[in-house]
């Protein structure tokens, strides 16, 4: 007998203050240095995101967004282009996400970060490189004004500014319709799967 698991939540806006990270091409191997790879479980994978971007080999800080006091407890990343490339890690999604962001704003995304954050309910939007640097600027001008995610609106708001945002019909529409997370909904299937596996002779 599969275990019930619960719903997957339908993620149709994301809203929260926000921190600027900037740079392009920012790599998985930045995201998650491979030392923290070690781990048998991801659940102590936010300690490690950004690290040696954060710290300095002695674990001073070395003053990044992320730990800057206006930014504490943002939800929504601001990005530069090509977040997320390098190499296909899934422990780089899975540190922000578990790091309490729940949403990314970029330009464009790595194609396997982009799924493997949307797999974890958290969305990657794209912006146009002028209204990506607008945010920018915007957040680091004001940190407590909320930044709204609108997946079904196709928005980005920020105060009275809104900008069209672009993401790819799939994973948005999975996003939206709580279709995110395959293997919950595989295993929501527990009746279907305990009747296909009783079907089968060499099932004892």
């Amino acid at each position: 007998m599969v275990a019930a698991v619960m719903a997957i939540e339908a993620i149709k806006s994301v809203v929260g203050t926000a921190v600027p990270v900037p740079g392009a091409d920012v790599d998985t191997d930045r995201i998650i240095p491979a030392r923290f790879l070690k781990c048998v479980t991801f659940d102590d994978l936010a300690e490690g995101m950004f690290y040696d971007e954060r710290f300095e080999e002695d674990g001073s800080s070395k003053n990044h967004p992320i730990d800057a006091p206006e930014y504490k407890g943002a939800s929504v990343m601001v990005v530069g282009p090509n977040f997320g490339c390098g190499s296909s890690r899934e422990h780089a999604p899975q540190s922000i996400r578990r790091s309490g962001f729940r949403a990314i704003v970029g330009v464009s995304f790595a194609e396997i970060f982009f799924g493997n954050s949307t797999n974890l309910g958290m969305p990657c939007v794209s912006l146009s490189i002028e209204d990506n640097e607008k945010l920018f600027a915007l957040v680091a001008a004001n940190s407590s004004q909320e930044v709204k995610v609108d997946l079904e609106a196709k928005t980005v708001t920020f105060g009275d500014t809104v900008f069209a945002m672009d993401m790819p019909d799939g994973a948005r529409e999975a996003l939206i319709n709580a279709k995110w997370d395959t293997i919950g909904e595989l295993a929501a299937q527990d009746t279907q799967i305990d009747k296909v596996a009783a079907s089968l002779a060499y099932v004892q």
